[in-house]
């Protein structure tokens, strides 16, 4: 098989192209051949190191993909070899509440991921692949799709009429912005480029705000809600954001904490969210009942993910690359085969 490992340590230069034995399934185990992969923030910081520094090495990155069962090991009955099928972020979460062992079986660390033309997962975490979607378009959805259904339907509770406000304009900004408007939400979003604000209204938002030119985009989005404040923000900044979406949010309102592209350390004023009575959930993507949920949605309204670029698998670390240059509108997907 062919695949990149994280080896020798940390950073994009540490990703280097490999060779390994193909492997075989074991009992209740199902190997898929990947054909496409895409790249998610926490992929990019476990290869810089920055997620996981005590990761042990070698790895193979990626917690996204989507492919082909060509075989299974004994007792497999949930898939069989010719399915199309996509990983399930963390390989035992079936439905439920979070544990420490399902933190533990995440793809892409500890657990070795899909950027590989080969990858073994358990036989509960294989979701058939919805029939509409190409290979590229389905290797987005395990995690950030995944991660904004949980944020706003399984854990927020979005209800039509609401508003939400997404930031910016990655993967799962976009996801949240369309699940949003297919639950018949109202969508705000954030960015520093008025291109891409205007490209996220072809999507649907109702309004955009430029935090560059707009730096009180908290303000902004209360005074776009009549001064009441947005019913949920789907906040992947950060610490650094954090303070801007309580108080951008309502009264009762809910903030989902999914990202750290502001940083992960900052001091927060706890004042607003006790005051306002505001629920500030974590969000670690989702387990597999909501995934299946979300793909039947998805499949009924043939609802396709943005997807920005698509990269050969030989131009691999190319692909981290622009997705840490910040220039990626939607999903940055590498073809494996």
């Amino acid at each position: 098989m062919k695949a990149y490992e994280i080896r020798g340590g940390f950073g994009l230069d540490k990703l280097v192209a490999c060779e390994r034995l193909d492997p075989e399934p074991g009992p209740f185990q199902v190997r898929v051949r990947v054909k496409a992969t895409s790249l998610n923030y926490r992929d990019l910081m476990m290869v810089r190191g920055q997620y996981n520094p005590r990761q042990k090495l070698p790895l193979v990155p990626n917690s996204d993909g989507a492919g082909v069962v060509d075989a299974v090991g004994p007792g497999v009955t949930r898939v069989k070899p010719g399915d199309r099928v996509m990983g399930l972020f963390s390989q035992n979460w079936l439905a439920g509440g979070l544990t420490r062992s399902t933190q533990l079986q995440t793809l892409g660390g500890p657990l070795d991921g899909a950027l590989a033309d080969t990858m073994i997962v358990h036989e509960d975490g294989a979701v058939p692949t919805p029939a509409y979607l190409s290979d590229e378009e389905a290797a987005t959805l395990p995690c950030a799709a995944v991660t904004a259904w949980s944020a706003l339907v399984t854990q927020g509770g979005l209800q039509a009429g609401d508003t939400v406000l997404v930031q910016g304009t990655g993967g799962v900004s976009l996801f949240a912005l369309q699940i949003a408007r297919l639950m018949g939400a109202r969508v705000l979003v954030t960015s520093s480029k008025d291109d891409k604000l205007a490209r996220a209204r072809t999507l649907g938002a109702a309004e955009g705000i430029n935090y560059v030119s707009t730096p009180d985009w908290d303000k902004a989005a209360r005074a776009l809600t009549g001064g009441v404040g947005v019913d949920h923000v789907v906040e992947v900044g950060g610490a650094g954001t954090l303070e801007r979406s309580l108080r951008a949010v309502r009264t009762g309102g809910t903030v989902s904490v999914i990202g750290v592209l502001s940083g992960a350390a900052h001091s927060v004023n706890v004042l607003p969210m006790l005051m306002n009575n505001l629920r500030v959930q974590g969000i670690f993507v989702g387990h597999r009942a909501s995934f299946e949920a979300m793909t039947r949605a998805f499949a009924q309204h043939e609802l396709h993910p943005v997807v920005d670029r698509v990269f050969p698998f030989a131009e691999a670390v190319a692909a981290f690359e622009h997705l840490q240059s910040g220039a990626h509108f939607g999903k940055v997907v590498i073809r494996v085969d």
